[in-house]
């Protein structure tokens, strides 16, 4: 299990739009994946999970990666964010 610190610059947070491009990419790896925001933890690939964060601009949360592929996962998900979520 791998782990990292990441700040959301996408300017609408991670809205319902967002939230399901943050999906779609979690949903390419194998390992599982959760998105945590203070004390609260939810699934990456599970779209009430991710809104049920209430996660805004500015917000800094941790992506966490467990399984086969989970370096890689967390090294493009962060990627993934620190470019506004978008490829």
């Amino acid at each position: 299990m791998v782990a990292k610190e990441v700040t959301i610059l996408c300017k609408t947070g991670l809205e319902s739009k967002m939230a399901a491009k943050l999906i779609q990419k979690a949903s390419e790896y194998e390992s599982n994946i959760w998105i945590q925001k203070d004390e609260r933890k939810a699934n990456a690939k599970s779209l009430l999970g991710l809104l049920s964060l209430g996660i805004s601009p500015g917000d800094t949360i941790t992506i966490i990666t467990d399984g086969r592929d989970e370096e890689t996962a967390l090294n493009e998900l962060e990627a993934f964010a620190k470019n506004g979520m978008t490829d």
